[in-house]
């Protein structure tokens, strides 16, 4: 073959995959919740960063799909060799999308606001080891420590260090401005929003042109808009029960994968009766999880004993330690001065694991004496009322932030869990390097909140996502929560 005909097949090749990828530049997402606010670092919702993590805003390190932890902005770094200094190497020629230069001083500011005193930051104690922010030059930022940390670069890839601006970041809520792949176009709130392709990405562009993600609540809802075609992905599919007739139609495919997220029925801890353990151990047992997984979940979900997720190498299953027994929890009730039972109030948030589990964690309550409740949330007034407010009994949540254990360390958290011991442990885990020890430490959180009964710990959530046939690129699994179409492509 001459090198001329090679040329023009060459050509004409590039022209099929140009008219190709031209056909789908655009791709409508579904997902259930709208998020509150775009600002990933100053809100505790999940669907912040299903739409903004790594499309709009990127952090020094990121998780890939596989929970892998890989250089973002930053290239590369040195560790001290006594694991207390950290110097980040930054890419060079980065720009946000309002055209400033992205460099070490924004990384000190975003550093130094996260861990600030005043920090609205949702998981504050991330940075909680950072003693000094420092620029050596523009493209070198050190990060010095207080004692030790292994999981610093780790911590560092959540959604909540993304590196942001001065200069853009009180518009963030609305308009937010990172370095992605992608860059915000509009929000029509209650409806979708809109991103566009980052001509002047520092990286490996995005393929789609542009994207728009929508919010469909409704578990019906979101059958007919798949099936009508009005989107072409569905991440965290509302409605297990379909996915078989999903799966038999060569129109889509259907991807299930794991999820960080521990399911919980939390139980205010700081307010009566829930102050006692022995209420809350009677809780524990009143669940049957497997009834609550294949009721809700059609099947869908991964049993849990503590807040740990069961893909990890150092999950210890604890399930067997609050099996379903009603008739312990009867007698722990009355132990607890509860022989006829009580009434609490039971706030669920919109996710089907919540609403519909909500239904059937009632009922099993009920037979042993424990009267609940219902008040259905909207997402804002579950963050308003019973995250930040604290007013609540019982509630149903799935904790989709990655390892994220360290939250009992928290007194001020939402179901306000206050064990000294445990925030030592977790102050101790914090400083070890040594993987072995980590592992030890990280089996005895689990077991301290497991036999405190902290929670009832429900399963662990699976990711169902339909989509239409062809489209590549999707994350099959959520190391954390996001919707990563910077991969996306569909010939």
């Amino acid at each position: 073959m001459s090198k001329l005909t090679t040329f023009l097949l060459a050509g004409t090749t590039a022209l099929f995959a140009t008219a190709a990828f031209a056909q789908h530049p655009h791709l409508n997402v579904a997902m259930q919740l709208e998020p509150p606010n775009l600002d990933p670092t100053a809100g505790a919702a999940q669907a912040i960063d299903s739409v903004v993590y790594s499309n709009i805003f990127e952090g020094l390190t990121r998780f890939m799909s596989d929970g892998s932890v890989v250089p973002g902005l930053a290239e590369s770094w040195d560790i001290s060799e006594d694991g207390l200094v950290y110097t980040f190497h930054l890419h060079s020629g980065v720009t946000f999308h309002d055209g400033t230069t992205m460099d070490a001083e924004d990384v000190k500011f975003s550093l130094d606001r996260a861990r600030a005193e005043d920090s609205t930051n949702a998981q504050k104690g991330l940075f909680a080891s950072i003693a000094d922010v420092s620029v050596v030059d523009p493209l070198t930022v050190r990060i010095t420590l207080s004692a030790p940390n292994g999981s610093l670069l780790f911590n560092l890839a959540w959604g909540d260090a993304v590196i942001v601006a001065p200069e853009s970041i009180g518009e963030a809520a609305t308009h937010p401005v990172g370095t992605g792949a992608f860059m915000f176009q509009d929000w029509v709130q209650g409806d979708h929003i809109d991103i566009t392709r980052n001509p002047n990405y520092w990286g490996t562009p995005a393929v789609l042109e542009t994207a728009t993600f929508r919010f469909i609540s409704d578990p019906t809802a979101a059958f007919a808009a798949l099936m009508a075609e009005d989107v072409d992905v569905f991440v965290g599919y509302p409605a297990p029960e379909n996915l078989p007739q999903f799966e038999a139609d060569p129109r889509f495919q259907v991807l299930v994968g794991n999820t960080e997220g521990e399911t919980i029925l939390a139980m205010n801890n700081g307010r009566e009766p829930f102050n006692n353990r022995l209420v809350r151990e009677a809780v524990a047992h009143a669940i049957d999880r497997q009834a609550i997984i294949d009721g809700a979940m059609y099947g869908l979900g991964t049993p849990i004993g503590t807040h740990f997720a069961p893909h990890n190498p150092d999950y210890v299953d604890l399930t067997a330690l609050s099996n379903y027994d009603p008739e312990r929890a009867r007698q722990l009730l009355t132990e607890a001065g509860y022989p006829d039972g009580f009434t609490t109030v039971m706030t669920l948030p919109p996710p089907s694991y919540a609403r519909r589990g909500g239904e059937i964690i009632a009922a099993q309550l009920r037979a042993v004496g424990i009267q609940t409740e219902i008040q259905n949330q909207e997402w804002a007034q579950w963050l308003e009322t019973t995250f930040r407010g604290h007013d609540f009994g019982l509630t149903i949540v799935s904790h989709t932030e990655p390892m994220d254990i360290g939250i009992y360390a928290n007194p001020d958290y939402y179901f306000q869990y206050d064990n000294p011991a445990f925030q030592a442990l977790m102050s101790t885990l914090n400083e070890t390097t040594d993987p072995a020890q980590r592992t030890a430490l990280l089996q005895q959180a689990q077991r301290i909140i497991a036999e405190d009964y902290v929670n009832a710990y429900l399963f662990e959530l699976a990711v169902p996502t339909v989509a239409r046939t062809g489209i590549e690129g999707l994350w099959r699994n959520q190391p954390t929560a996001a919707i990563d179409l910077t991969a996306v492509s569909w010939p």
